[in-house]
């Protein structure tokens, strides 16, 4: 016998709005993980990620968890994340993401993760998903009533105050902002019909060094971004790109004065080996293995201010925005310590 639902099967995602809207919807907070659909029929699991692709291997405790907390046969939608000391840290758990079983099963032990469910799409043969969200989130409430840590039931109000009071508070906790959900809608898997608000900022800082586009050598892909430690170090700290395809050739042409050599660049340890494209320090995307992070490094005198969302350690959480050049800025001034830091909040009162 088969769920309603079967694998895979894409979660239904969110637009981007400035403010918490208001009307006849559901807040949320924004967990700041890996989005989820777990598929569970008797002691078959399936975890699958925003993408279709399967995570199940990569959490056997949120595996074992979800046989013992969620209804043997069930589709659920939600986050996974991982915990450390009060909040979240989203650069621990892109860490589970390794091809080694026997790393995975060291860190499964090491820095546990945990499941956040926010939408039911299926239990036993009732297909939730035409189902108004108001009613999902009851049917949700029930399903998981007797669960406990680490699946959670994430936290909901429809008074927008609490939701504007969330929005600020549980940043503290690493939290990413708040969702709005419309009360009447049903669940429509890839379709952007409801409302995320995340946290927007600026920083100005040092370009310092940029990639090449896949269009041709002659257009820059990406710009990489420093900022100055206290001990005066130049930090990378984050890239920006997403430049339209003229100005992409524009910027290649104006930054070739400021091309040096890692002799003389802050970050050395990523010159290349003669007769290579790899640096010696080379990065790769945990994603994507064969993707060559290398790059030209930059004279660090040029300053741009970007748009940032919120940092995760000492790098931006996400590719930053262009907002504008700032040549009235001394490079030497783009520290650390404009950036903002939010309030330290308890995730445990969040659950609670």
């Amino acid at each position: 016998m088969q769920l309603p639902i079967m694998p895979p099967v894409a979660p239904m995602l969110a637009k981007s709005v400035s403010e918490i809207p208001t009307g006849n919807l559901s807040y949320e907070p924004k967990w700041d993980g890996f989005r989820s659909i777990i598929f569970r029929d008797g002691d078959e699991v399936e975890i699958g990620s925003r993408n279709e692709r399967p995570m199940t291997r990569y959490f056997p405790e949120v595996v074992e968890a979800i046989k013992q907390n969620l209804p043997e046969r069930c589709v659920i939608d939600g986050e996974i994340i991982v915990v450390v000391g009060d909040r979240l840290e989203f650069e621990v758990l892109q860490q589970r993401i390794h091809p080694a079983a026997s790393r995975v099963k060291l860190l499964s032990e090491q820095t546990p993760a945990r499941f956040v469910t926010f939408d039911l799409l299926a239990v036993d043969e009732t297909d939730y998903t035409t189902q108004p969200f108001e009613q999902r989130r009851v049917a949700l409430e029930q399903v998981l009533a007797g669960a406990s840590a680490p699946i959670h039931l994430t936290p909901a109000t429809r008074d927008h105050d609490v939701a504007v009071q969330w929005f600020s508070q549980f940043e503290g906790a690493g939290l990413d902002g708040v969702v709005a959900k419309p009360l009447a809608g049903t669940y429509q898997p890839d379709k952007r019909t409801m409302f995320k608000i995340k946290h927007a900022r600026t920083a100005d800082c040092v370009v310092a060094g940029y990639r090449i586009h896949k269009s041709g050598p002659d257009s820059i892909g990406s710009l990489l971004l420093g900022l100055y430690t206290d001990s005066g170090e130049l930090a990378s700290v984050g890239v920006i790109g997403a430049f339209p395809a003229a100005r992409r050739k524009e910027l290649f042409a104006e930054l070739q004065p400021l091309v040096t050599t890692f002799d003389d660049h802050p970050w050395a340890w990523a010159r290349q080996e003669e007769g290579t494209r790899t640096p010696r320090s080379s990065e790769f995307s945990r994603w994507n293995a064969k993707k060559d992070l290398s790059f030209i490094p930059l004279r660090p005198e040029l300053v741009v201010e970007v748009r940032y969302e919120h940092m995760e350690g000492d790098r931006f959480r996400h590719t930053a925005q262009f907002n504008r050049w700032r040549p009235d800025r001394d490079p030497r001034s783009c520290t650390y310590e404009q950036l903002e830091e939010p309030v330290t909040y308890n995730l445990d009162e969040i659950f609670a």
